[in-house]
């Protein structure tokens, strides 16, 4: 009887070493490949690039081609139009201001602006820091507010030029000054609504206590906690080169980059794959900025919290993972970080339509449930 209880306990323990073994030896490469290589099979899906980090691993992966029939492929140097994945940056310096004791969540935003808004409230329940980046603020999705009927119509072959003329030179002062004709129509911090502005003016709070632009806010953090180098708003003409084309919808023709927002702190970020590698290992890192930029602000359901700009999700088999999506007329991304499994990726293609996001999701979900098979 022993030797037979021993026999099993041997083998129970050969099996286990077997699983840790072929845990720790997941084929990244294989996994992202078969997944990126069903994506850009796609009829509109031209090029992709994703980057992933699991249990130490890290893996790029680019895709396709950049221009069609050119086979361009995309490289580390590509830079890409990350859209509102800009957010997240922005939730992170705020929670670093949270932090450095510069702002306060409950702190209502007309404490950092220079002009009065009786506008900034509903019923005496002023706009707070913390309605401002969890999107429960009540303000709306852009401003000026004529802007977003052009959102609503996104498909269309002119809705790229007609947002490029409204915002090609909209400053801010210009913001500051359509700030006024907002009308907030609900009691802020519960409601859940996107919100661009919002973000916006975050910017401006954050340039008010710091007593600097916004973009030297982020470029400084960036380059001395993570060192990316390579993320900026601004690009310089010889950046410029390396910017990623791309194709809205199903159109054929190359379309313009997304116009310049006043502060562009929810948007305008462009970043490389290497850079965004090094965003996802800092995102998984467990130190004070993070954890509070990670932390659930207001709830909305219960599977979803809004946090810094951080979409918080419980998921059955993920765990609680932190989210956001990024979409401009020619590019839309997703990161997802995933502290369960210690995973984080970031994908990115140069078509921006209808179903991209659906494409995008689709690969993710083959590589997360390999993952999770071998975990």
């Amino acid at each position: 009887m022993k030797k037979i209880s021993l026999f099993i306990a041997i083998t129970v323990s050969v099996f286990c070493l077997a699983q840790q073994s072929l845990k720790e030896n997941i084929n990244l490469k294989s996994v992202v490949d078969n997944a990126a290589q069903k994506m850009v099979q796609k009829p509109l899906i031209n090029a992709v690039s994703i980057g992933i980090v699991y249990q130490g691993q890290e893996y790029i992966g680019h895709y396709g081609e950049l221009e069609k029939g050119k086979a361009n492929l995309p490289t580390n140097q590509t830079i890409y139009e990350i859209g509102s994945l800009s957010k997240t940056f922005t939730g992170t310096l705020v929670a670093k201001a949270v932090l450095d004791k510069k702002i306060n969540l409950e702190d209502p935003v007309q404490k950092y602006l220079s002009e009065d808004y009786p506008n900034l409230k509903f019923n005496n329940h002023p706009v707070r820091i913390k309605d401002l980046v969890s999107h429960t603020s009540g303000l709306p999705s852009m401003l000026p507010l004529p802007i977003n009927a052009f959102f609503k119509d996104f498909t269309n072959k002119n809705t790229p030029e007609n947002i490029n003329n409204v915002l090609k030179n909209y400053n801010q002062k210009d913001f500051l000054r359509d700030l006024h004709t907002v009308k907030i129509d609900t009691i802020p911090g519960y409601k859940f609504s996107y919100s661009n502005a919002g973000i916006e003016l975050l910017s401006s709070v954050l340039e008010k206590v710091y007593h600097k632009k916004f973009q030297v806010l982020l470029k400084e953090y960036l380059a001395q906690n993570i060192q990316m180098k390579n993320t900026t708003i601004t690009l310089t003409k010889k950046e410029e080169e390396n910017l990623a084309v791309g194709y809205h919808c199903n159109y054929n023709d190359i379309v313009m980059k997304m116009p310049t927002l006043p502060w562009g702190s929810s948007g305008n970020i462009k970043s490389t794959l290497p850079d965004m590698m090094k965003y996802l290992i800092y995102q998984l890192k467990n130190n004070p900025e993070i954890a509070e930029s990670h932390s659930p602000l207001v709830k909305i359901d219960n599977t979803f919290s809004a946090g810094y700009a951080w979409r918080i999700m419980k998921d059955e088999k993920l765990g609680t993972l932190y989210k956001h999506h990024g979409g401009v007329f020619r590019s839309q991304c997703f990161i997802y970080i995933i502290p369960k499994y210690n995973l984080g990726v970031f994908i990115i293609t140069n078509q921006s339509g209808e179903n991209t996001s659906k494409d995008m999701q689709e690969a993710l979900n083959e590589i997360f449930e390999k993952i999770e098979k071998n975990s």
